[in-house]
């Protein structure tokens, strides 16, 4: 079973878009590893395509319809919404930022504990849970 990339690595500079799709395509494809198939189209991949205004359904037939990234990105922005660099900015930055100060701080806790990672001080944000959950430096430092 796979996982998919980082949630640091960026389309167009929105970040974790690149690692919902990569989670629909290994879902699909029968390589996803199973404890992330519960979470598919909810959690960031809800505030993901939110943010586009578009419905995780719908994103996900043009995955498995067989769309790159950029024609999946460029179909979300004729059917929902094109943000503007700034817009992208700010939620790219917030989400960057979930877990630290807000109200997942408490989530994240719990994951890391779960997870063994109860004295890793490099954890600090969901992102990093996620990288180091799936064996990857944290911090975004291995970001493709």
């Amino acid at each position: 079973m796979k996982v998919p990339k980082s949630p640091y690595v960026s389309l167009n500079g929105i970040v974790y878009l690149p690692r919902m799709l990569e989670k629909i395509r290994l879902h699909a494809a029968g390589e996803l590893r199973e404890d992330l198939h519960a979470n598919l189209g909810s959690g960031f991949d809800e505030r993901c395509c939110d943010f586009l205004q578009v419905a995780y359904a719908d994103v996900a037939a043009r995955v498995r319809e067989g769309l790159d990234d950029i024609a999946v990105l460029d179909w979300c922005f004729q059917q929902g919404f094109r943000p503007t660099e700034e817009q992208i900015d700010v939620w790219s930055e917030f989400m960057r930022k979930r877990g630290w100060n807000d109200e997942l701080s408490g989530r994240l806790a719990e994951r890391k504990a779960e997870g063994g990672f109860s004295d890793r001080d490099d954890i600090v944000v969901m992102f990093d849970y996620i990288d180091a959950d799936e064996g990857r430096p944290t911090g975004g430092r291995a970001v493709e």
